[in-house]
């Protein structure tokens, strides 16, 4: 079956935030055009998720809904199959969003002034998480080398090496620069932080989504002690666009540290998930997996089509390439322009709609992040905005 990657759902009005944010930013903006910031997707959700939940609401009653050995079956084998990562019941943990599942690790595995060390520039809700909940935020910024990032071990080690320091709040696949980390790279993180005692949190969200000729490994993988020593944050909510329906599933294998988490879940009231989650996360791993193969095709194809228009047509804008998640790392410095002139003339001039780069943390200042996953023709589209707005100036 061939699903339909080219149409878009008018989300004017219907509290979309990416939408309601935009006209924020620009109330005067044309509304055949869509933004590019917030990672959910310009597209039509997989059919069979939208048919099942229609007939699975013919004769549910909605009230207090527990997981189902169904929907533990469909975690479970959607782990191994993608993953080749064999978990069990036991070790899931429901949690209405993987942002959620920080604050609640951190939360409830330190202590107030303890240090969380994060690789920026990184995903925003980080920063919340941690600084939130009076704990320090622990800057490991990557290294920019030769246009690709790379971790900074010796750095990495230095500061896990302070006793105060407890967790790595870890992005794999990076967030927003769109690196996939390899075996390697994950062996010498989780050789680091065991050493000097320091968990890892990771947030694999985005690990369904790996461009040809990467490989992603799940960091509970790496080894055994690694998997004692994590938390893995996954979600069906970027892979099927299903954001809105608050529903995670962490993975945490250490009876001590999933006892330690669910006790300050506990403390929050949360311990049931949206029913309607339930079933769309049971459905998608079980029925959408050909709408994700060729959403990945659609994601990749936007890559190449980007990164040749700007070196045609806007070479001062460098594009990195994309490994892993659907999200376009963007270096904007050599337009010469400072932080808010070019998000003014972003939204003003260009109406093209991106995350900022410094709300990443500081390491992304004079950078943009693009959502790829939409209709290539809208994309184009933005490109040629963005073309026009430079030409004016």
């Amino acid at each position: 079956m061939k699903y339909d990657f080219e149409s878009i759902v008018d989300r004017r009005n219907s509290g979309s935030f990416k939408y309601q944010q935009m006209y924020e930013w620009n109330p005067n903006v044309s509304k055949e055009i869509i933004p590019f910031s917030v990672a959910d997707m310009e597209l039509k959700n997989p059919p069979e998720i939208i048919k099942g939940l229609q007939e699975y609401l013919e004769d549910v009653v909605l009230g207090y809904t527990k997981a189902t050995r169904a929907y533990f079956d469909s975690v479970i084998n959607w782990m191994k199959r993608r993953h080749d990562w064999e978990i069990r019941d036991e070790w899931i943990v429901g949690a209405p969003g993987v942002v959620h599942a920080f604050f609640t690790a951190i939360k409830g595995l330190t202590e107030p002034g303890n240090g969380i060390i994060i690789m920026t520039p990184v995903y925003y809700p980080f920063y919340r998480a941690i600084e939130s909940n009076g704990r320090r935020v622990v800057k490991n910024p990557l290294k920019n080398s030769n246009g690709r990032y790379e971790i900074d071990f010796d750095d990495l080690e230095r500061k896990a090496m302070d006793p105060n320091n407890k967790i790595l709040l870890f992005c794999s696949p990076h967030n927003p620069v769109g690196r996939v980390w390899t075996k390697n790279e994950l062996a010498r993180v989780s050789e680091i932080c065991i050493k000097n005692g320091v968990l890892v949190v990771s947030d694999e969200i985005h690990f369904d989504f790996v461009m040809p000729g990467y490989d992603h490994s799940v960091y509970a993988e790496i080894s055994d002690d690694a998997r004692e020593n994590c938390i893995v944050c996954t979600a069906p909510s970027k892979t099927f666009n299903l954001a809105g329906m608050q529903t995670s599933n962490i993975i945490i294998p250490n009876e001590e540290i999933r006892n330690s988490y669910i006790a300050e879940n506990d403390k929050c009231g949360q311990f049931t998930l949206n029913i309607l989650g339930y079933k769309a996360c049971e459905i998608a791993y079980n029925s959408c997996e050909e709408w994700l193969e060729q959403l990945l095709e659609l994601v990749h194809h936007n890559h190449v089509i980007l990164k040749k228009y700007f070196e045609e047509h806007i070479p001062q804008i460098k594009v990195y390439d994309l490994e892993g998640t659907y999200l376009q790392w963007l270096d904007f410095r050599g337009l010469g322009m400072k932080e808010k002139e070019l998000e003014n003339f972003l939204h003003l001039k260009a109406e093209l709609f991106l995350d900022e780069g410094y709300i990443f943390g500081r390491e992304g200042s004079g950078f943009e992040r693009m959502n790829l996953a939409c209709p290539t023709k809208y994309l184009v589209e933005g490109l040629n905005r963005l073309k026009c707005a430079l030409a004016e100036i």
